[in-house]
């Protein structure tokens, strides 16, 4: 009766109140009693997070200094900035073309002066993000397919993509 009561106050949600029997009772499913105990707070004034974790001797987190970096975080890492390559690139040429006072034509001609290293070097930079994005972007629909997700099969086919793009990029800079 004084569950039921108690309820009653510190409920307000009239649907659960519902569910009370018509003696006030409640149904078996809520009959378990709950007991809330205060906690104890270990934190002194002034003190900071970390001052407090080291106090308690709790573990530090990794962090970088520490970490032991990993094909797959590298990976990962690339994928992210070919990406923002890609978007700085068409960022870069679509405003180019509208604030440029000569036509397309006039550009091609000042690349066609570079020697053939720098000109091959502009190219592979060019080509290498698209390649990797591209052929990694595939790997990741296979994942998404439930496919290669142990970490051997992660592991080969993130050096697989890696020689696969690199060829890739190597054939668009022959073009």
């Amino acid at each position: 009766m004084a569950a039921s009561l108690l309820l009653r106050n510190a409920c307000r949600n009239r649907s659960l109140l519902q569910g009370l029997g018509t003696n006030g009772s409640l149904p078996l499913a809520a009959a378990r009693t709950i007991v809330l105990k205060p906690v104890k707070s270990d934190e002194r004034p002034g003190e900071s997070h970390d001052d407090r974790n080291a106090r308690l001797q709790r573990p530090q987190s990794p962090h970088l200094t520490i970490y032991s970096f990993q094909l797959t975080s590298a990976l990962s890492i690339t994928h992210r900035f070919t990406g923002l390559a890609l978007t700085g690139y068409i960022t870069a040429l679509g405003l180019g073309a509208l604030a440029m006072p000569h036509d397309a034509t006039h550009y091609l001609t000042m690349l066609e002066g570079l020697s053939a290293p720098t000109l091959i070097a502009l190219k592979f930079t060019m080509a290498y993000p698209f390649a990797y994005h591209t052929v990694n972007g595939v790997r990741h629909l296979f994942w998404d397919m439930g496919k290669f997700l142990t970490i051997k099969e992660v592991y080969t086919t993130g050096y697989t993509m890696l020689a696969v793009s690199g060829v890739l990029a190597g054939l668009l800079t022959a073009l």
